[in-house]
């Protein structure tokens, strides 16, 4: 049997029990699963409709089926983005995140072999959210957390949001950065072009955020990663260092220049092309590639695995993205996190 793992860095989850609890905790949310059949359901939650919302964002049973059609050994699960719930009140959005967070955790201990998880956080509250990442990290076993690209609308670069950043470098964590909420504007409403060209877009706005407002610089140890291959950020990685040599305006807060944070930066594969994919590997380095799948979300990819096993690089590069840095860079997290214990 093969010693390396294939390892998903991208996977939701929205487990029933912890529908059930955030029903209770806080009503005012109005959460509802509605119109179920044996494929999905209607998700209602705090004004959003997410329709369809595929059953396997709660069925254990369907979603380790789809894992090993997929070849997927272990899943890192993260919490659904319509769960952010950064708009609401602190107080509020701190027991909503501490309710996930438990729900996920138990399933990892209950899975050690096929699951791993990350924490969603308050971000609307840095001192809370940093707080909650540390019993995450320390008492959970969760091994980072999941990030909307945007705080309610405000850029990741925010002042406000250091405390998470001190917190994340000192535990060494993982963070995948999703995008939400985005800036999508009147002229993407038709054609499915808030997703298509919006949650790119708004993951291109977060990266760039981060390195141009000095976040990547200053936090080497907290290992970020930009989900759907992160937006446009490799196609255009050349125009950032390009504008930081000839325009004041990116120096302010970046003292050794975008390049060096490009290159501590990671990105999943969910680019739905293997061209693009290989682009990619090209670009920044099969070590800096990690699988992911999106799941359960129809736009996801989940024959990654075997997209990744049919590209013209070595093996070990394709042990790499499948699961070897994931490995060593979530190992690096759990050992942070045993130390804030």
């Amino acid at each position: 049997m093969s010693q390396h793992k294939t390892i998903d860095i991208h996977a939701h989850i929205f487990p029933e029990e912890t529908m059930r609890q955030l029903q209770k905790a806080a009503p005012s949310l109005a959460l509802r699963l509605k119109s179920i059949d044996e494929r999905s359901g209607i998700l209602e939650i705090a004004g959003i409709t997410q329709k369809p919302f595929p059953r396997e964002a709660w069925d254990l049973d369907l979603r380790l089926q789809d894992m090993d059609k997929s070849q997927v050994d272990i899943q890192l699960l993260s919490n659904t983005p319509q769960t952010f719930l950064y708009e609401q009140e602190a107080s509020l959005g701190a027991a909503c995140a501490e309710i996930q967070n438990d729900q996920i955790a138990s399933i990892t201990r209950k899975n050690p072999d096929r699951f791993m998880g990350l924490a969603t956080l308050p971000m609307q509250a840095p001192e809370r959210a940093a707080q909650e990442l540390r019993r995450a990290m320390g008492s959970l076993g969760l091994l980072g957390f999941h990030l909307a690209s945007n705080i309610h609308g405000r850029n990741l670069d925010d002042p406000d949001l250091e405390p998470v950043w001190e917190a994340a470098q000192t535990l060494g964590a993982f963070v995948l950065v999703h995008p939400f909420k985005v800036a999508a504007g009147e002229r993407l409403k038709s054609y499915y072009l808030k997703n298509l060209i919006g949650n790119p877009l708004d993951t291109t706005i977060a990266a760039a955020s981060l390195i141009f407002g000095g976040v990547i610089e200053r936090y080497p140890a907290i290992s970020f990663c930009f989900a759907h291959g992160g937006g446009f950020v490799p196609y255009q990685a050349g125009r950032f260092i390009h504008g930081w040599n000839v325009r004041p305006e990116p120096k302010q807060f970046l003292g050794e220049g975008p390049a060096e944070s490009l290159g501590r930066m990671y990105y999943d594969t969910i680019l739905h092309s293997a061209a693009t994919l290989k682009f990619l590997i090209d670009s920044v380095g099969a070590s800096h590639v990690l699988l992911g799948s999106d799941y359960p979300f129809d736009m996801g990819y989940y024959d990654g695995v075997r997209q990744v096993r049919s590209l013209s690089i070595p093996q070990s590069d394709q042990e790499l993205i499948l699961g070897d840095t994931a490995k060593a860079m979530l190992g690096k997290a759990s050992q942070g996190g045993n130390e804030e214990k």
